[in-house]
């Protein structure tokens, strides 16, 4: 099995499923994360750390907020910069940011919190912000209360994510005290090769030997073939986005 370092670092060689398999951001959800910090009318100043394809950034540029994108795979750089171009990109990580101290309002991480140093991201994301400024975490996490969800859940592995969320959510260090947070309900429309992409993009599988990810591919098939995504047919799937937010001193 591969180690949490390599999980971490493996994205990059399934660019093209995470972005056709991964879900993205309720509008709500990034503005949540924002709100804070809208006080004066301008254009609030924003670092998307760990961004992957761009699915939150997105997000961030439809919510008016100028962004910047940090990065460490340079094949997920890539992507990001087709998916949405014209938003600058840095390769780096939450323990080390390319970015001034105090030059930004928020910081944010989608899906990427559970694989940093609590105590080093906090203390790096608390240089670059300004006081007042915001830490903002999301994930986008399947609804496990439907059978069918739990299924492939079961069979995928659950992820670092999962766990942190299910033991009460992730833990920050100093600058930042007591993290608040929200949640919204959703579903999200797919096809059987969406689903399938959905599970080729996480780190479990694409760290899988061949004779693992065939076992996975043929439990999902049969998980598939039970709620009829066959084809070009569009299921639902149900998801839960939780945002967690700590202000900066």
């Amino acid at each position: 099995m591969a180690t949490r370092e390599e999980m971490s670092r493996s994205f990059g060689a399934a660019t093209d499923a995470y972005e056709a398999g991964r879900p993205e951001y309720p509008a709500e959800a990034a503005e949540w994360m924002l709100q804070p910090v809208r006080t004066d009318g301008r254009r609030v100043r924003v670092a998307d750390v760990g961004a992957g394809t761009g699915k939150l950034t997105r997000a961030l540029v439809e919510a008016d907020a100028e962004v910047v994108a940090v990065e460490p795979d340079p094949a997920m750089l890539d992507a990001l910069r087709a998916a949405v171009p014209g938003v600058p990109t840095f390769a780096g990580t939450g323990e080390s940011l390319p970015l001034p101290d105090g030059a930004l309002d928020a910081v944010v991480f989608g899906q990427a919190w559970h694989w940093v140093d609590p105590a080093a991201a906090s203390a790096e994301v608390g240089r670059v912000l300004r006081p007042g400024g915001v830490l903002g975490l999301v994930w986008n996490i399947r609804d496990e209360a439907v059978e069918w969800v739990a299924a492939m859940t079961r069979i995928m592995h659950g992820s670092n994510a999962e766990v942190i969320l299910a033991e009460g959510g992730p833990t920050v260090a100093e600058p930042f005290g007591a993290l608040e947070s929200q949640s919204w309900h959703w579903v999200r429309p797919m096809t059987r090769a969406a689903l399938f992409d959905m599970a080729h993009s996480r780190s479990y599988v694409i760290t899988a030997d061949d004779a693992e990810r065939a076992r996975i591919d043929r439990e999902l098939g049969a998980v598939f073939d039970r709620i009829d995504a066959v084809g070009d047919t569009v299921v639902e799937l149900p998801y839960v986005t939780t945002v967690f937010r700590a202000l900066r001193p």
